[in-house]
């Protein structure tokens, strides 16, 4: 059950606009703790990483990317570097066209400055005002955003969560869905078809995809390319690259930087 929304935040949603915009600095390893949000949330960080579980999966949210996640949606945000967070919180219901579930999208660098001056605005700005023609702006730039694969869906199937709940925690774990369909008592296309049917991936692009996002904590925390390769369960740094290249067009050194 989520924990009952903290008063710093009442003032964002109790306004009589359809939005508000706030900032929130967070050190490394640190965790918002269960909650939602009445209204839906564009979650940003202008620096470090931050990785969102809900109950249906889990998505992570490197710099020049946001998160929107749905009104009342339970989530949990943890930081992987110090977090400089800025969030704007809309309610959907005043604008057509948002996003109906909860995803990753890439933020331009208008998006971005439109975020951070979004916190400067007073919650209860006048209509008509620069401040609501900067605040639907910000609508129309998330409108347009494109969605990026950073989420990692979870199973309802008690079978399945076990087995990635453990590559969540072991993502260099190198066995093969035929080992962990012997685990489990079931045929490895059993195995395959269950995670086709819960995640919407086969079971080798799930686990790349958790590695991926595992990896991306690292990265942001600065550590050494080559022990997060090795962590991740790539024999080599140079295979952890091409992995991490194809996923985002940079090597990881360039996204770190």
């Amino acid at each position: 059950m989520a924990a009952e929304l903290p008063r710093i935040y009442l003032k964002y949603h109790q306004t009589g606009r359809p939005m508000a915009a706030m900032e929130a600095n967070w050190a490394h390893g640190t965790s918002t703790g269960w909650h939602s949000h009445p209204r839906g949330q564009l979650l940003y960080a202008i620096e470090g990483v931050m990785s969102v579980q809900l109950h249906s999966g889990s998505w992570l949210v490197p710099p020049n990317r946001g998160l929107w996640i749905e009104a009342d949606a339970e989530h949990d945000v943890r930081m992987s570097g110090d977090v400089k967070m800025r969030t704007a919180y809309i309610d959907a219901s005043a604008f057509a066209d948002l996003p109906e579930r909860t995803c990753v999208v890439n933020v331009s660098p208008l998006l971005r400055e439109l975020v951070v001056a979004a916190v400067g605005v007073p919650l209860d700005y006048a209509e008509g005002s620069r401040d609501e023609r900067l605040m639907h702006l910000l609508v129309d730039e998330l409108r347009a955003a494109e969605v990026l694969p950073l989420h990692l869906p979870l199973s309802a199937d008690a079978r399945l969560r076990q087995v990635c709940e453990a590559l969540m925690r072991e993502p260099a774990d190198t066995a093969t869905a035929e080992h962990w369909a012997q685990r489990l008592g079931v045929s490895a296309k059993t195995l395959q078809r269950l995670f086709v049917k819960e995640t919407g991936m086969p079971f080798a692009q799930w686990r790349e995809q958790a590695r991926l996002m595992f990896a991306l904590g690292r990265i942001a925390a600065g550590e050494r390319i080559i022990d997060i390769a090795l962590d991740c369960g790539y024999a080599s740094q140079s295979a952890f690259t091409a992995m991490f290249k194809r996923h985002f067009g940079v090597p990881p050194s360039g996204f770190q930087r």
